[in-house]
C-alpha cells in the first residue's frame, strides 16, 4: 500500500513544476495571460452587455470562450496544472482550421467574419513554443493511465 503511494508520488512529482525549468513556467504564465486578457478583452464585454438576439445567435459560443478566459487565470498560479487548458485551446482550434476554414478556402469561399475568424484562431500559433512539449510527452503519452478500477 505505502510502496504504491509512493509510486503515485513520484509519478505526481514528474510532472510538477519542479520537472519544469522556471523559464518553461514563466512561458507558460505567459500563455495564460494572452489566453485570459484576449478573452477578457473581446469576449467578457459580451457576456456582460448583449442583446436577446446576440444571447440567442451566439451565447453558448460565447460563454465557452469566457470559461476558457477564467481558467486561464487559473494557469498563473498552476501553470504546468492547466496545461490542459492550452492543449484544448490548440486542439479545438485545429479542428476548426482543418474542419471548416480549409474546406471554405478551397471553395473559395471565405468572407470578411471567417477572415476574423481565421485572424483570431491563428493567434494561438503563439502558444506552440511556449508549452513543454517534453513535460506533455511524458505525462499523457509515455506514463501509464489511472486505474479504472
Amino acid at each position: 500500500m505505502l510502496e504504491t503511494e509512493i509510486k503515485g508520488q513520484m509519478r505526481e512529482l514528474q510532472f510538477s513544476a519542479r520537472a519544469v525549468p522556471l523559464w518553461r513556467l514563466y512561458s507558460l504564465r505567459l500563455c495564460y495571460l494572452i489566453l485570459a486578457a484576449g478573452l477578457g478583452a473581446f469576449v467578457w464585454p459580451k457576456v456582460i452587455h448583449h442583446s436577446a438576439e446576440f444571447a440567442l445567435s451566439r451565447g453558448i459560443q460565447v460563454s465557452l470562450l469566457a470559461g476558457i478566459g477564467a481558467c486561464a487565470v487559473i494557469g498563473f498560479k498552476y501553470p504546468v496544472r492547466m496545461i490542459p487548458l492550452l492543449l484544448f485551446e490548440l486542439i479545438w482550434k485545429t479542428i476548426y482550421m482543418v474542419a471548416f476554414a480549409l474546406p471554405l478556402w478551397r471553395a473559395h469561399q471565405i468572407t470578411n467574419a471567417v477572415k476574423d475568424d481565421i485572424s483570431a484562431v491563428f493567434m494561438a500559433v503563439v502558444f506552440l513554443p511556449l508549452i513543454p512539449w517534453s513535460a506533455v510527452w511524458r505525462q499523457y503519452v509515455r506514463e501509464r493511465g489511472e486505474r479504472w478500477r
